[in-house]
């Protein structure tokens, strides 16, 4: 089969297109699912460049977010049948594993899956939005439902707001009746944000996010409960950290699931003991948050920003804008 393949670690130049990768064999309680969609995430970046602590098996193919349809079922698979329409939950929850990276992911022509895996996607849902769901909606989901619980009226900044965790959280925020101020790189990208449903809008390289959110808040003090942010979502880290305590307002919520720019950013733990600040991480999702985000974007609630679809033997290029910041949302390969 036809594969992006990486066989060492290192840059983009590892990760080359192969024509004659072995096919999948489906074992007892598996599935061969042909790849229609496969979008990548930063998480695919790390894993062709090496995360510390972490084994990869080489060769390994990368891609985390499978959609497409049955090609063949296994020995002993129950409820599916060769065509069915599927996305697969990335984490296999019960031998353990993560596709993409410890087994191999959607970035071929061919995935071999658990049955477990599976999530049937209905008919009005197309392959590449199946796909852009779990890894980023998800996380995104979890993050903002279930731990922040963000609500009606509250103000919420968004940093990293173009990309694929980004654009859902500022969808779920509008759904839930919030305000959201979303921050962008470059003024193209903050226009694309308030046409998906932004308040307001920071480009973060000409302007100082924290000053700009005094300017439209007001600086937090203990007296002043008005002032400043409700929630700040932060999965970037670096030099953001401290600035992101700083625009916060009395118990308000640092809600973070990544790290970007830097997982040791400086601390000033004088803002979240003064201030009664809360800081909440959120690990991955729920199969049942990837069953729910299906939901809301068969009924069109919630839109699956799709920036650019490469074909197989452009994986590298896909990779690469995804790696340069240069895209809006998510980056689908399609075999």
């Amino acid at each position: 089969m036809k594969a992006a393949v990486v066989r060492e670690h290192g840059g983009s130049d590892k990760l080359n297109f192969e024509t004659d990768f072995p096919d999948p064999i489906p074992r007892e309680g598996d599935v061969i699912v042909a790849v229609k969609a496969s979008s990548l995430n930063h998480h695919d970046v790390f894993t062709r460049r090496g995360m510390p602590g972490i084994k990869i098996p080489m060769p390994a193919i990368m891609g985390l977010d499978v959609a497409g349809e049955i090609a063949e079922v296994g020995p002993r698979v129950i409820g599916w049948k060769k065509g069915d329409r599927v996305l697969v939950d990335p984490i296999n929850r019960v031998e353990g594993g993560l596709l993409g990276e410890t087994v191999h992911g959607g970035l071929a022509e061919l995935c071999r899956v658990p049955a477990h895996q599976l999530i049937r996607v209905p008919d009005g849902v197309s392959f590449p939005d199946a796909a852009g769901l779990p890894v980023a909606y998800g996380t995104a989901l979890r993050m903002m439902n279930t731990i922040g619980q963000v609500a009606n009226g509250e103000r919420v900044l968004i940093l990293g707001a173009s990309g694929g965790v980004g654009v859902c959280c500022l969808q779920l925020a509008k759904l839930a009746g919030a305000h959201v101020v979303a921050c962008a790189g470059t003024d193209a990208k903050a226009k694309r944000l308030m046409e998906i449903g932004a308040d307001k809008t920071i480009n973060y390289t000409t302007h100082d996010f924290k000053e700009e959110i005094y300017k439209m808040y007001g600086k937090p003090t203990r007296r002043g409960t008005d002032r400043g942010v409700d929630v700040v979502v932060n999965y970037t880290g670096g030099d953001t950290w401290v600035k992101s305590l700083k625009v916060l307002k009395v118990g308000g919520r640092m809600l973070t699931c990544g790290a970007t720019a830097g997982f040791d950013p400086k601390e000033d733990i004088r803002y979240i003991w003064t201030f009664e600040l809360k800081v909440m991480g959120s690990n991955s999702w729920a199969r049942s948050d990837i069953e729910k985000l299906l939901e809301l974007v068969e009924v069109g609630k919630l839109k699956v920003i799709v920036d650019k679809v490469f074909p197989l033997k452009e994986a590298r290029e896909a990779l690469r804008v995804l790696e340069d910041r240069e895209s809006f949302g998510k980056v689908v390969v399609a075999p």
